[in-house]
């Protein structure tokens, strides 16, 4: 997201068509939520992803107005009284973009967990709003996934710790530096324990091999513990991995960056494609130089003669 949204665009047909659905059904959750959602989505459109300072003043403006809108949608509607997660992330998106304290952040996010805690979602996009250049501070950060991990340790075992710190030391070289390394295994450890589909098998190997494995920093603590997190994904491919799914790899290759423009997604999907057999490669390395070939099974990958 550039911040510059194309001068052509009929911007406002489309915001205008989902206003005139909301007030055709102004009690459904559902719909204020998609409505809500929209103007965020325009409002970032507008602000893009740069640090305050290199926002245009006109764009502050059209970023604050959409989103003052998407408050006055939302107000009515209570995400614990309708049971509704998808409500309670907007919620969260909402407060993030308006701004509010640490707490009033970390009680939306316990929201949204508690109604859906399997959903790695809430705790990674919590992690990141806690570091320092959104609503938080290191050692708030270091605490909320603490107590994340306690609240959902029948669920995630420790993983909720690794699940909040995820996207928070992919992005801010100094929450690298101070992360509990051991805590952070062990998390990854037990969500593969708990969880055996290759969506998330995909997204922690490419995490650790492509996010965490990329171009050292230069810092040596923060590079030391991406190293070790790096060497994680030997184990995840060698123990749990059956398929592959390119586009996670992809992103993965690019720190998870929601703002990026992918102009084609059979490109950008090659991209993981090609990223994944490389590593692959490398990993058995030993393997294919005696002339055996590498089978993905439903058991996990398999030495077969050439």
């Amino acid at each position: 997201m550039s911040g510059r949204p194309d001068p052509k665009a009929p911007l406002l047909d489309g915001i205008e068509a989902l206003e005139q659905v909301l007030a055709e059904h102004p009690e459904d959750p559902v719909v204020a939520t998609i409505v809500a959602h929209a103007h965020m989505d325009l409002a970032w459109a507008w602000r893009g992803t740069g640090w305050d300072v290199e926002v245009p003043v006109r764009n502050r403006e059209a970023f604050a107005a959409h989103f003052d809108r998407a408050g006055d949608i939302l107000m009515p509607f209570d995400a614990k009284d309708a049971d509704c997660p998808l409500l309670a992330a907007a919620h969260c998106t909402l407060i993030t973009g308006r701004g509010g304290s640490p707490r009033e952040v970390v009680s939306r996010y316990e929201t949204w967990m508690e109604l859906d805690p399997k959903n790695a979602r809430a705790f990674r996009a919590m992690g990141t709003q806690l570091l320092p250049r959104w609503h938080g501070s290191y050692d708030r950060l270091e605490l909320e996934a603490r107590r994340a991990a306690g609240r959902s340790y029948d669920l995630w075992g420790t993983g909720a710790y690794t699940w909040v710190m995820f996207d928070a030391i992919a992005q801010d070289s100094k929450a690298c530096a101070r992360l509990d390394l051991d805590f952070f295994l062990d998390g990854l450890t037990d969500i593969l324990k708990r969880t055996h589909d290759q969506h998330t098998v995909n997204l922690l190997a490419a995490y650790c091999a492509n996010t965490m494995g990329a171009t050292p920093t230069g810092h040596d603590e923060t590079d030391y513990i991406r190293i070790q997190i790096a060497a994680a994904a030997d184990e995840i491919v060698r123990e749990y991995l059956t398929e592959l799914h390119p586009m996670l790899w992809a992103h993965a290759a690019r720190g998870f960056d929601n703002g990026l423009r992918v102009r084609c997604a059979d490109k950008f999907a090659a991209s993981g494609q090609a990223d994944a057999l490389r590593y692959l490669s490398q990993l058995f390395r030993r393997e294919l130089a005696t002339g055996k070939s590498i089978v993905f099974t439903q058991n996990g990958p398999e030495l077969q003669s050439g």
